[in-house]
């Protein structure tokens, strides 16, 4: 107890700060006609750079950068919005999507319903505590539109006005959200915020199910015309939360924005400097520095790197000379156990290409359903071999492959081969000549597929001592060894050499 009220009364003294910067943002004028009054109003409801400069001048501390009034003005002419704000570091997605638009839409008229999603409810009511501040201390804002605060429904980032046009709650990624209503109002404005953790990012099937929680949970809660939902991070891993639902809804819009020219250094917004950004990748590492503010992750492992992977379109599937599905297997599910990876790979004359794959913590009648929804993709002049690797409990195996293929109709003849143990790491690096030679090729539609960007991962981590997941990998590797036995070597003729071969009969009439 005597820890929760420690926490209660730091919770307190920081919002009293936060009321008291916005008290003393601005002033009102005792003298100014109620006409000046009403044409501040309606000015600041059409011009969203006045709004800020006018009622909240305590975050326009530099001009805003064209990306912010564009964000502001689709977020307030779209009811409907489903978007992700992909902005570098630093680049006030935050203030933007937790303060500004919120207010701007209450000052629009738009009773708004606010309810804001972090990775705990204590980040979550941090972020609402903000717009919160605002309409109790924000002096203009009350002068303009009259006092805010109720007592009775005014907690720390939870809270409703007043009148109730503006209502604010805060959630942790745990927090049941099913039902939340007050009286007859729903929400209709949801922003994801701060949601990924060290924990989450190197766990995707932690990701998919915020990612399922986002779409079934959060969504559904929003009723009526009026149903925004802004997902506020810059992407500085390879597959997140925001990624497994960008993959699974292609129509939501991605708003990405760099903050500088990796060039000239030029920065997107003019708060910061061309200086500031070279003595931040001096200070980083270009690596950090591209993945923070410029929503480039780059893999570099010490035998594989992202930069040996060739994406290009890829040949029609007939074209393969043979086809081979490699599926590793994993029995369980669960956060920490081994990946089910089912890895594609063709021959087209003698490149290799990764057609497809799942790559997944899951259980093993997932992979096998793949395998069949795959199948059934494939034009009959395809040759396509499904195989995978044999297992002591090779039993349970047939079992799932059975009951699946009973349920798709469909025969796989999956042929189980045996793969020797001794020695994995050397297995998967025999890979790397063939990188190094350019005859490794990536389906370009698969580059923002979450699959794939996990077996790049597990790809880049082959290294000794790593203690890293690399079913993917070890996927690759068998399905390329099988690959190379229907690969012809072209021999390096001499000059002059004709480049077909001769038989007996030039041996005949040969002279001597």
């Amino acid at each position: 107890m005597a820890t929760q009220r420690k926490t209660d009364r730091q919770k307190a003294d920081e919002f009293l700060k936060k009321i008291e910067i916005a008290q003393k943002a601005n002033e009102v004028n005792p003298f100014e006609s109620k006409q000046e009054q009403r044409e501040r109003i309606e000015r600041a409801k059409n011009d969203f750079v006045y709004f800020v400069k006018t009622y909240l001048p305590h975050y326009a501390l530099s001009e805003p950068g064209d990306f912010h009034i564009e964000f502001a003005t689709d977020v307030a002419n779209d009811p409907l919005i489903m978007e992700f704000e992909e902005w570098g570091r630093g680049l006030a997605k935050s203030v933007h999507c937790d303060i500004l638009a919120p207010l701007w839409l209450w000052v629009r008229g738009e009773d708004v319903f606010l309810c804001l999603m972090s990775d705990s409810k204590e980040r979550a009511e941090e972020l609402v505590s903000d717009v919160q501040a605002e309409l109790e201390g924000n002096q203009l804002l009350t002068h303009d539109f009259g006092r805010q605060k109720c007592n009775g429904t005014w907690e720390y980032g939870d809270f409703a006005t007043l009148d109730q046009r503006f209502i604010g709650k805060s959630f942790g990624i745990k927090k049941k959200v099913r039902g939340i209503r007050i009286k007859h109002r729903r929400p209709n404005l949801w922003v994801i915020d701060d949601l990924e953790t060290p924990d989450t990012i190197v766990n995707p099937k932690r990701m998919r199910r915020h990612a399922d929680i986002i779409e079934r949970d959060v969504l559904p809660t929003m009723t009526g015309d009026k149903r925004r939902l802004l997902y506020a991070n810059n992407r500085f891993a390879r597959v997140m939360t925001q990624t497994i639902l960008q993959e699974r809804h292609p129509d939501w819009r991605v708003r990405r924005v760099n903050a500088y020219n990796k060039t000239n250094y030029k920065p997107v917004w003019n708060y910061y400097t061309a200086d500031y950004y070279r003595e931040q990748e001096k200070a980083m590492g270009i690596v950090a520095a591209y993945s923070e503010y410029l929503n480039e992750s780059k893999l570099e492992g010490s035998v594989f790197s992202e930069e040996q992977i060739q994406w290009a379109k890829m040949p029609e599937l007939h074209e393969f000379d043979m086809i081979i599905a490699h599926w590793d297997i994993a029995y369980t599910d669960n956060e920490t156990s081994d990946y089910n990876a089912v890895k594609v790979w063709g021959l087209h004359k003698r490149n290799f290409w990764l057609i497809d794959c799942y790559v997944k913590q899951s259980k093993m009648k997932q992979a096998v359903a793949w395998m069949c929804d795959f199948k059934r993709q494939l034009p009959r002049s395809a040759n396509c071999l499904f195989q995978y690797e044999s297992q002591f409990w090779n039993g349970e195996v047939q079992r799932a492959i059975d009951e699946v293929e009973e349920e798709y109709n469909i025969n796989l003849n999956l042929m189980k081969i045996k793969v020797e143990k001794v020695n994995k790491l050397m297995r998967m690096i025999t890979m790397q000549p063939y990188y190094q030679n350019s005859r490794i090729y990536y389906n370009e539609q698969l580059k923002s597929h979450s699959d794939t960007q996990i077996g790049v991962m597990q790809l880049c981590a082959v290294e000794e001592g790593s203690n890293e997941h690399d079913d993917s990998p070890d996927a690759d590797q068998q399905a390329i060894e099988k690959l190379e036995l229907y690969s012809t070597p072209g021999g390096r003729k001499k000059k002059s050499e004709k480049s077909f071969k001769v038989g007996k009969m030039k041996v005949k009439f040969e002279m001597p």
